[in-house]
């Protein structure tokens, strides 16, 4: 299968060189694996010799949790340790062979789930361990163009015209609708819904039942369907339940599951205390817009674009790219919304050193003023609060972008701009 680069290999190689261990998680089938044995073959040419293991072999998983001492005896660094979930009892181990070499990138490990994962790394690799999430290819991948964190700023944008490829409506939507899968795009062949029922079957067999409390399976099944059909849509944990039939602790419970493992991104509202009224409801996005059109049974790239869940897949894909563009580049992604108990809302909300950027998304060529007229509700932060407050609450409104399907990148008016999509 050719090899695809990755927009987060400079990031990878750069925590390996901070950190004795490095984690690269994310879901199933993202190229985790591929990734980082490539860079192991690279690593090669400077003379490090790196070791790869998987602990989805039996018997190397036995020998790891049955002695975590000879196992790292017998794969002594440095090493790639494949699916490290499966092992946890290995981490004080490494803990203490790190602690003992202090010798960097030492130990590159994967998993392919978080549910005890992260837990048991921060309580035995605190301060030694560097994470990087890998999620599905994002376009730069796709279309092997340069990759960097999105940012409204206009001059940015500008110069990544001068590589980033024009796509239709059409092309856009087969994107949408094939997902971000890699083996979909190395291996043209492959069918697109044999491939996700089987990626589906065996999230539920491995990671949702060995690794959590989860008793039917097919009930789970369900409640990722009614997920998929809330993309792009504020959380309400009873409407959840009842779509489910399920109570709401328990959606709530499952919900965290799918955030964890990389399905799901929950987008958090931005807070300030200059703005009132705002719902403290976070926003759903499935990360894999693929894996939500196959749950919900959408047949084509054409009906897909032509139903009724056309705006809210363009919504998901829109924010998945931006989402993607800071995880590669090593980043946690500043990204919020903005939605009041008037119904105003914005899409996505850029907040980084002190400047606040809003960004509507719409599936339109050709979108209006109207589509930046809530812009206007964060004129309050940008206000010079009292001498009395305790803490400034000042923010500087940024450069805003209406994300469409326009075909060139063009001013709205002095402060804002529509953006085309495959320019993010």
């Amino acid at each position: 299968m050719p090899y695809i680069k990755r927009a987060s290999e400079n990031t990878i190689e750069n925590i390996s060189r901070m950190f004795p261990v490095l984690l690269v998680t994310g879901p199933r089938q993202v190229g985790k694996t591929t990734l980082l044995q490539k860079l192991s073959e690279d690593q090669k040419e400077q003379g490090i010799q790196r070791k790869y293991v998987t602990l989805d072999d039996p018997d190397v998983r036995y020998l790891a949790k049955r002695d975590p001492a000879l196992f790292l005896q017998r794969y002594a660094p440095p090493v790639l340790i494949d699916e490290i979930q499966y092992a946890t009892e290995l981490l004080p181990y490494i803990k203490m062979e790190v602690d003992r070499t202090k010798q960097k990138g030492s130990f590159w490990l994967t998993g392919s789930q978080v549910f005890r994962l992260m837990k048991n790394v921060s309580e035995s690799l605190a301060g030694r361990v560097g994470i990087v999430s890998l999620l599905g290819l994002s376009d730069a991948e796709i279309y092997q163009t340069s990759s960097e964190p999105f940012t409204t700023d206009p001059g940015r944008l500008m110069e990544r015209l001068n590589h980033a490829k024009p796509r239709g409506l059409n092309e856009i939507y087969k994107r949408i609708f094939k997902g971000s899968m890699p083996e979909l795009y190395a291996e043209e062949a492959i069918d697109w819904e044999v491939y996700y029922r089987s990626y589906v079957d065996t999230y539920l067999q491995r990671d949702i039942r060995d690794l959590t409390q989860v008793a039917d399976e097919m009930q789970f099944y369900h409640f990722m369907t009614v997920a998929a059909a809330h993309t792009s849509k504020p959380v309400i944990y009873e409407e959840l339940a009842n779509a489910a039939g399920i109570s709401a602790p328990t959606a709530k419970k499952w919900l965290s599951i799918l955030v964890s493992s990389h399905i799901i991104a929950l987008v958090q509202p931005y807070h300030n205390n200059a703005l009132k009224r705002i719902v403290k409801m976070p926003l759903l996005h499935f990360l894999d817009t693929g894996l939500a059109a196959y749950l919900l049974k959408w047949g084509t790239p054409e009906t897909l674009e032509r139903g009724a869940m056309s705006g809210a897949f363009f919504e998901s894909y829109v924010f998945s790219e931006i989402y993607k563009s800071y995880l590669n580049a090593g980043k946690e992604p500043p990204i919020f919304y903005y939605r009041d108990k008037d119904q105003k809302e914005i899409d996505l909300l850029l907040y980084q050193n002190g400047i606040l950027s809003p960004i509507e998304i719409k599936k339109a060529a050709s979108p209006g003023r109207t589509a930046i007229k809530n812009f206007g509700v964060l004129a309050p932060v940008a206000k010079t609060q009292s001498p009395h407050d305790l803490a400034p609450l000042k923010t500087e409104i940024g450069t805003g972008s209406v994300i469409c399907m326009a075909n060139d990148l063009l001013p709205i008016d002095e402060k804002n701009w529509y953006v085309p999509a495959w320019l993010i």
